[in-house]
Formats: C-alpha cells, sequence, structure tokens
C-alpha cells in the first residue's frame, strides 16, 4: 500500500463550528434545548423505552352457568342446561351460547316433496332428474313430481321427513334469558424473557369472593355476566339474540416488571367481530344444526335443531417490560439527533425577516464556504465605463469579451486600498516620480499588432485564448492604462515595494526588486482598484491592455508568461500568490 494511503488513515476530522455572541440567540437556544430534553424525557417515561419487552403467552379455559326454561312450538316447556345450549363442541379460546331455535320433529329415513326454493317446482315427472341434487337439496331426487301442499308440486326426494320447512328464526328469541347466564374466563400467561407466570385469577381471589364478585364493582372479576358483555360491545342482547352473532372479548396484559414500579393486572375490554346489519350480509348471524336420535317400534327417529346464538371469542395480546441499561443507551443515542433542530430553527430566524439582515447576511459568510468546481469556473469582469461586477462562465469558443453575464453585482470598494488612494490624493502631497525610477528596459521595436474585433480601447492585444480576450471597456473610448491613477496604483515600483515589504517584513531589499515579484503585486493591485472585494464565488480577469501593459513594465527575462490562471485572491497581501 503506498505511504500515501496509509498516512491518509492516520487523520481525524472534526466540524467547524461558527459562535455567535448573542444574548437572544443563547437564550432561545437554550429554551429549546430545554424544552426538547423535557420531551425527550416524558416520552421515555411514558413509553418505558428504558425497557427491554417481551410479547405475552397465553391459554385461555372458561366456564358456562345457568339454566332457562323455554317453549318450543309442538315440544312444550324444555328447561334448557349449559350442556344443552353450549353447543356440540367448543373452539379454542372461545365459547358458544345458544340463544334461539327452530325444531323439527320425529323425522325418519323415507321420501317426501321437497321444500321449494327459488321458484323451483314442478308439473310432471319430466321435470324431476332421477339422482339429482344441489347445494339446497334436503335429499336426493326419485324422479316423481308430487304436491307439496294445494297450490305447489315440486320433486319427491329421499331424505329425512318431514322436511324442515321454517327458514326465519323466532322473534323475540326463544332463550332470551340466555342474557343473565354468567361465565368464569380462567386465563394463565407467560412472558419467556423474563420466566415471569400469573393468571387472571389473583392470589387474593378466594372461592367466597368468587361467589361474590361483579363486574360493576370490581374491574378484575374473572366472572361476566354474557347481557352486560354485549352490552358493553355496544349492542343489544335481545337483538342480537334472534340471529346470533360474535362478540370479542379483549384481555390486555400490560405489565412493568421493574420492582419499583412493578404493575401487572389485565384489563378488560368488548367489541363485536360480526357484520351486524342483517341487510348487508348474505348470511347474517351465527347458526349450526344439530339433531338427537331415538328410535320408536324399531325405527330411528331424530329432532333436529338449527341453533342460533353467540360466539364469543376471548382474546389476548399484551407485553412486559423490564429496566435494560442497553435499550437506554440506545434510546438516548436515537434521540439526540433532535437537537438539531435547534439549530435548524435558528439558521431559519437568523436567515429570514425576523432577525437582522446585517447579522444574517455576516453569519451567511462566515458559516457557509462557496467552493466552485472547476468544470464550472465563473469569472468576474469590471470595466471602466461601469460601476458594477459582472459575473459570467468561461467559454472555450466565444472571446471573453463577448459572453452574457450570468448576473450584474453592485461593487464593493476594498476600504485598504480606498484608504491609499485617498492618502495619494492629499493636496500638498506631490508623487515623486523620480523618487525610484523605473525598470530600464528596451522600447518595443515590433511594430503595433491590429486591433482585435473585440478591443473597445485600441490598446489590446490579440490572443488564441477566448478567456484571454476581454478589454477594459463595454463601449468605444479611452484606455484606463492611459489614466494617470493606473500608473500611480498599479505601475509605481515604489509603491509596489512598499506592499511586498508589507507583506513580507523581512523580506531583503533584493527580494522585493524581482521583476516577477512586482509584475504579479501589480496584477494584485489592479484587481484591488477595479473589483475592490471579488464576489466569492468568481475569479477576477484582467483585460489584455492591462495585462500587457504592467508586462512591458515590468518584463520576465526569458519573455515567456503562463498567461491566464483563475485563482482566488482574497486580501491584499496575497499580491504575489499565482501569475495572471
Amino acid at each position: 500500500m503506498p505511504r500515501s494511503c496509509l498516512l491518509g488513515l492516520c487523520q481525524y476530522e472534526t466540524n467547524k463550528l461558527v459562535r455567535i455572541q448573542s444574548v437572544r440567540l443563547g437564550s432561545l437556544k437554550w429554551s429549546l434545548n430545554g424544552a426538547i430534553l423535557l420531551f425527550i424525557c416524558i416520552m421515555m417515561l411514558w413509553n418505558r423505552k428504558y425497557q427491554e419487552f417481551d410479547l405475552v403467552v397465553s391459554s385461555v379455559t372458561t366456564k358456562v352457568k345457568g339454566v332457562a326454561q323455554t317453549q318450543l312450538p309442538g315440544v312444550g316447556d324444555v328447561v334448557w342446561d349449559v350442556v344443552d345450549y353450549s353447543g356440540p363442541s367448543q373452539d379454542k379460546n372461545s365459547f358458544f351460547v345458544v340463544t334461539n331455535v327452530i325444531v323439527t320433529k320425529n323425522q325418519t329415513q323415507g321420501k317426501c316433496a321437497e321444500v321449494p326454493h327459488n321458484g323451483r317446482l314442478c308439473r310432471t315427472d319430466k321435470d324431476c332428474e332421477k339422482g339429482a341434487w344441489d347445494q339446497q337439496s334436503h335429499g336426493i331426487q326419485t324422479g316423481s313430481c308430487v304436491r307439496f301442499d294445494v297450490m305447489k308440486k315440486t320433486c319427491e326426494v329421499s331424505a329425512w321427513c318431514p322436511i324442515e320447512t321454517n327458514t326465519k328464526p323466532p322473534r323475540p328469541a326463544l332463550l332470551a334469558a340466555a342474557e343473565n347466564f354468567t361465565v368464569l374466563i380462567k386465563n394463565n400467561i407467560r412472558f419467556p424473557a423474563f420466566n415471569f407466570i400469573r393468571r387472571n385469577i389473583l392470589p387474593k381471589m378466594n372461592d367466597a369472593y368468587l361467589r361474590s364478585c361483579q363486574r360493576g364493582n370490581d374491574s378484575l372479576c374473572p366472572i361476566f355476566r354474557l347481557g352486560d358483555v354485549v352490552r358493553e360491545a355496544g349492542e343489544k342482547f335481545s337483538e342480537m339474540a334472534i340471529e346470533g352473532g360474535v362478540i370479542g372479548i379483549l384481555i390486555k396484559w400490560d405489565c412493568n416488571l421493574d420492582h419499583i414500579m412493578q404493575h401487572c393486572l389485565p384489563r378488560y375490554s368488548f367489541r363485536r367481530l360480526d357484520e351486524k346489519e342483517s341487510n348487508r350480509t348474505l348470511y347474517p348471524g351465527l347458526n349450526f344444526r344439530y339433531a338427537k336420535y331415538n328410535t320408536v317400534n324399531g325405527v330411528e327417529e331424530r329432532t333436529l335443531y338449527k341453533a342460533f346464538g353467540i360466539r364469543f371469542d376471548v382474546m389476548v395480546f399484551g407485553q412486559a417490560g423490564k429496566f435494560s441499561f442497553i435499550q437506554l443507551i440506545i434510546y438516548i443515542g436515537s434521540t439526540l439527533s433532535y437537537y438539531a433542530l435547534t439549530t435548524v430553527l435558528l439558521d431559519w430566524l437568523i436567515g429570514t425577516s425576523c432577525y437582522s439582515a446585517e447579522v444574517g447576511q455576516n453569519y451567511s459568510e462566515k458559516k457557509v464556504e462557496s467552493v466552485q468546481d472547476k468544470d464550472k469556473c465563473v469569472l468576474c469582469v469590471s470595466y471602466v465605463d461601469e460601476n458594477n461586477i459582472r459575473l459570467l462562465k468561461r467559454s472555450q469558443k466565444k472571446s471573453l469579451q463577448d459572453v452574457k453575464p450570468m448576473s450584474v453585482q453592485p461593487r464593493k470598494d476594498d476600504a485598504g486600498h480606498l484608504r491609499a488612494v485617498l492618502c495619494l490624493l492629499q493636496p500638498g502631497v506631490a508623487v515623486d516620480r523620480d523618487a525610484q525610477p523605473l525598470l530600464d528596459h528596451k522600447a518595443d521595436a515590433k511594430p503595433r499588432p491590429r486591433r482585435p474585433a473585440w478591443c473597445k480601447c485600441d490598446c489590446c492585444t490579440p490572443s488564441s485564448l477566448p478567456q484571454e480576450e476581454l478589454c477594459c471597456r463595454w463601449s468605444d473610448g479611452a484606455c484606463i492604462t492611459s489614466s494617470p491613477l493606473f500608473e500611480e496604483l498599479v505601475l509605481r515600483r515604489s509603491l509596489l515595494e512598499a506592499v511586498l515589504l508589507y507583506r513580507d517584513p523581512l523580506s531583503t531589499p533584493a527580494d522585493r526588486g524581482q521583476t516577477s515579484a512586482l509584475r504579479h503585486c501589480a496584477y494584485r493591485q489592479y484587481i484591488s482598484w477595479r473589483f475592490g472585494e471579488p464576489p466569492d464565488v468568481a475569479h477576477p480577469a484582467i483585460p489584455s491592455c492591462c495585462v500587457w501593459r504592467i508586462r512591458r513594465e515590468y518584463p520576465s527575462p526569458d519573455g515567456q508568461y503562463s498567461g491566464f490562471r483563475p485563482a482566488r485572491m482574497v486580501s491584499l497581501q496575497a499580491c504575489a500568490n499565482g501569475e495572471l
């Protein structure tokens, strides 16, 4: 692995902070942080985020008690006990109670007329197919058409006769007294992760307690009256008993197993689980059929019961929590990001009209540093006949003079350079041109080249690079190099040496007198004069006429120049950094 890669791994990077000395912002910051901390603590205690949780494992058994007497049509008075109204079997975690019934007595195996349904009548034996049946049939067709009653004829079937003819349950329900039945629910739970076991019949509940407890006075009583269960589910027992339905008994365990705040008791709630509107469902309610068989004179008979009733489903869910240091650390780590809301809000306030515009601008400049991509180099241009700065993109085809600007910004004066100008223009201060003679050089004997098409001052030099094709003017007129200030502020050797000495107080006169250093400093002097404080996102571009005037004053010994290279120059002290 290269040495540079190894050195790159042995580095640490951290964010840079901007500290604003402000009583208002500081007070607002700590107020917001305090509110966030209070919210985090409340949510941690309310939702017990400091705990490890485990889901409940449950088993349920039920015991229904109650006796009712009803009069069945064609049968007489019948006493119903738990065996009669509990149905043939019970599902897991549920029990069934019969509330209404249709009875068909003395059925035997034989042949009888089918009950007409959906308009299925017959006229002759040809309308009946021997051996046929469907989902609505009560038996197998014999192929004969027989009379069902005085007006109708139907196909004869081999079935249990007489066939059940009633399809609608009696109103009111025959076993409406089931409203007073009671059920004892025994629920055993376990939380495997904590090896914790409990049941809803608490240790303090003895036999005497279970005989006398009522849900109205004790919410922990495990004995429920069926009428109360249906009522708390938002239904009326007398109406629901006619066609039946499904009621859910929900037991919720929300346990805190910490010793200081230990709490683990069940909470009961009830709701209806099936569709209660008969006219909205094809088969409303809940019903099933069962039969009681006997033998009379050697012939087997049965009594068919179509039972309507209510099924009660007991559903248990819940969780237990216990303190966990790991969960506490995870919660604290996940909530630290909430403090970023304070920074977002304060940054928004500073950047909007809610705060001082000057403070917001200063804060933005301190916090945000703009860096331009090399492929998207933005240049700034200052014309002598305009009092603003143009921002434009560098083009490889068009001359810089002809590129359309992206935006135009007002020019910001450089305070230090402006004070120097005012010092030079003070009355009585004479400019000694002979104090330090300019560097001797031979006059240029070459003929002056033809004026380029993009030149407006008639002093520019043709170039093969589009980014160097820039004039000091936007419209035709005198060149800025003919101004006396150009010689005093840009070309004057004593001023340039003073600037170089200011930058490096220990430099020798020989170093300050180097032509390249003076040339570079002259470039920077021009930028400070004409651009003031250039925008951070752009690179100043010096006109061709000014560049060649400086080069003629301070030429390179070999006559070679590096040409235009965009570089950020942010202060007067950086005047000798880079060649333009």
